[in-house]
């Protein structure tokens, strides 16, 4: 039996990305002939063709499919044995976190301050969209992705996908706005102008619900999808925020800001992701206990 030449796959895998000869040539920094001498020698080791021909571009047939596949998972195992031999060869460790652009610092924080100020160990954090963040986590650049959104599954994916924190949601908002204690709540979303998650959060959709229920149709002041921008434009009064308590926890305990009541049924959901790892960063589990 042939011996897969690995160098010959890593060219392949090129090619696949590109879908063109000329592209992958170009990035491989090799003639375009060579390339295609050395797809077609690993074809041939392979008994396969990997590639068909449509104008200029090469589409992978089902047999380059399955081996762009496994190329994939080769790769991905010789990455993750590079990363963790690489943290662990030194006296420090390094953890790498992705976290949602709009989730909220405070929880971030407080997740992560058992780690913070330990001589052994180097925080990196990297914010982002969750797109961004999902794809530093499959090439290995992050060991772990912060989120309130929990990505799509299949039977094919490798995300590791655990609910860390459940948060209750309340309506905030200045001393003055909130008014006497013991408003009712149903008084308080019909009377005062809200500041609000943008739709397509689930926040949003859960507060939604709970306004088709109380059967209050609200005075939408401002949306934002981020938790930072929420905690400003509630210090700045501009209406009552539906927002985590975590959130503005420094608010509250100056008294810049009041809690009018919390919101029933509405929760903001935090989730961690990881990905199936051979070796895994011991540190993640740390992390989560």
């Amino acid at each position: 039996m042939s011996v897969l030449n690995l160098h010959h796959l890593r060219l392949f895998r090129a090619v696949a990305h590109d879908g063109t000869l000329t592209g992958a040539a170009r990035t491989l920094n090799l003639s375009q002939s060579a390339l295609s001498t050395q797809i077609k020698t690993l074809e041939a080791s392979l008994g396969q063709d990997l590639f068909e021909r449509r104008g200029r571009s090469l589409i992978l047939t089902e047999a380059g499919r399955i081996a762009l596949d496994h190329a994939e998972a080769i790769f991905r195992t010789a990455e993750d044995l590079s990363a963790t031999l690489r943290d662990r060869g030194g006296g420090r460790r390094a953890l790498r976190i992705g976290a949602l652009a709009t989730l909220s610092r405070n929880f971030q924080m407080q997740l992560l301050r058992p780690l913070i100020g330990r001589r052994d160990v180097e925080v990196v954090l990297r914010s982002g969209s969750q797109a961004d963040l999902l794809r530093g986590l499959e090439s290995l650049a992050l060991d772990m992705v912060l989120t309130n959104l929990s990505p799509a599954r299949d039977a094919a994916s490798r995300y590791l996908v655990q609910r860390l924190s459940e948060q209750p949601v309340s309506l905030i908002g200045t001393p003055a706005r909130v008014g006497e204690p013991g408003r009712a709540m149903r008084d308080l979303l019909a009377s005062e102008p809200l500041v609000l998650p943008t739709p397509e959060t689930a926040l949003r959709t859960a507060f939604d619900a709970l306004l088709s229920r109380l059967g209050v149709s609200p005075q939408v002041a401002a949306e934002a999808d981020d938790m930072a921008m929420l905690r400003l434009l509630a210090r700045e009064d501009a209406g009552l925020a539906v927002i985590p308590p975590i959130v503005v926890q420094d608010e509250l305990a100056e008294g810049l800001l009041t809690e009018a009541g919390r919101l029933d049924g509405v929760d903001e959901v935090f989730f961690v992701v990881t990905l199936e790892r051979r070796f895994p960063n011991p540190l993640v589990a740390e992390v989560l206990g």
